[in-house]
């Protein structure tokens, strides 16, 4: 009997051991369960093994991309019937003469529908011309943009970002879609109403990708900003967008994620913080019909965002966490850039130089992917921004 017991003893035991040892593992780099789960980027659909830069970008990105469309983002529509790009307002003495603001509005037509965006720009007065330009997708109260600057904060810091020598543009999210699963559909999709009725509809994330590409459409145009450098960023939600619009558009020469966590950034199956069922259940409007079949069964997703991340390549990404924000799963979102690697290493892109994720406050970087966590809260701060205005130095912008 004591044998017995000693046997039973040393089992419980072991299993205690080996749940304890695997938890303790759980997001780290190395975790196997995690990494045998991931769909491979460069396994194509027929089983082919893409080896180089040139299948990637003719067959296999297009497939993966098929695969957001289809199973999270919805399709994100291209045609319209016309644009038109308005000056609204000019200061060539903001900021005490250190800058220049424009307002401008983008009217967008289709089917008689007019959408339009209003977008904040200052460019730098003594910058040289052309200039490049960070482009916030702002989901936050306008207050945190406004050009009269009579209110400032670090989740726009747009004196900070002049002094650097970069223009800085936002637009508001409500201006395309209203974040709000009532009134989402009052925006953009009044020019497409098709996309209500297809399970892989544009929705409210997609939507604000589409107004991003839109302000890209002008940027274009200005001659005072060098469209071949534009960085198109978001926080939480917009940085789900941002990343979105970053693997759609390969006119963005950067996109940036700061805490996007689940539905954006960080891997669906790495089980920390959000899930896929909460999001459908907590922002119906976010996402495209199809993506709630996964809510209890991540693992048939046949896509993880590791691949989001490869859909950037061989343009610059940089992902962004912080230490408080266990709901947005920091080390997933690090284990996507980490598993986006192989698609970089096609064009001869060097990997984050660490395999473990680094010390809070300390940037990591290689040619054209960044990251960094940050002490603190689910936030975009000013130092976030200098270490994203540090990446773009790094790739002459």
């Amino acid at each position: 009997k004591i044998d017995v017991m000693k046997r039973k003893n040393y089992k419980i035991w072991s299993i205690a051991a080996l749940l304890f040892f695997y938890i303790g593992s759980y997001g780290q780099s190395n975790d196997a369960a995690v990494i045998m789960a991931l769909p491979d980027p460069l396994i194509s659909n027929s089983g082919e093994k893409i080896s180089d830069s040139n299948s990637w970008m003719k067959n296999r990105r297009g497939e993966i991309l098929t695969l957001f469309e289809d199973n999270l983002y919805g399709q994100v529509p291209k045609d319209f019937d016309s644009i038109r790009f308005r000056l609204k307002s000019e200061d060539k003495m903001a900021m005490s003469g250190k800058a220049k603001l424009k307002e401008i509005g983008i009217d967008v037509y289709r089917n008689k529908q007019l959408v339009t965006i209003n977008v904040t720009l200052f460019i730098p007065a003594k910058a040289k011309m052309p200039c490049p330009v960070f482009l916030l997708i702002n989901h936050r109260g306008r207050n945190n943009t406004d050009p009269t600057r009579a209110e400032k904060s670090g989740f726009w810091p747009a004196e900070e970002v002049i002094a650097r020598g970069y223009a800085i543009a936002t637009f508001h999210v409500s201006d395309v879609a209203a974040d709000n699963k009532d009134s989402y559909t009052q925006g953009v999709l009044r020019l497409y109403p098709e996309q209500l009725k297809m399970p892989n509809g544009m929705k409210a994330i997609g939507a604000w990708a589409w107004g991003a590409m839109r302000v890209m459409d002008y940027f274009e145009t200005d001659k005072e900003i060098n469209a071949s450098k534009v960085a198109v960023l978001g926080h939480s939600r917009g940085g789900k967008a941002a990343l979105w619009t970053g693997a759609q558009d390969e006119r963005f020469a950067l996109t940036i994620s700061s805490c996007s966590g689940e539905g954006g950034a960080a891997l669906s199956r790495h089980l920390v913080g959000e899930t896929i069922k909460d999001l459908n259940t907590n922002f119906p409007h976010w996402f495209c019909d199809n993506y709630k079949q996964f809510n209890s069964n991540v693992n048939a997703l046949p896509m993880d965002h590791h691949e989001l991340i490869a859909l950037i390549a061989p343009r610059a990404v940089y992902v962004a966490s912080a230490t408080e924000d266990q709901w947005a799963d920091p080390v997933g979102e690090f284990l996507s850039m980490k598993y986006a690697e192989p698609v970089f290493n096609l064009f001869g892109l060097k990997p984050l130089p660490v395999k473990e994720q680094p010390a809070k406050n300390t940037q990591v970087k290689s040619s054209n992917m960044g990251y960094h966590i940050r002490e603190g809260a689910h936030n975009l701060t000013l130092y976030d921004w200098e270490r994203y205005m540090d990446f773009a130095a790094n790739l002459s912008f």
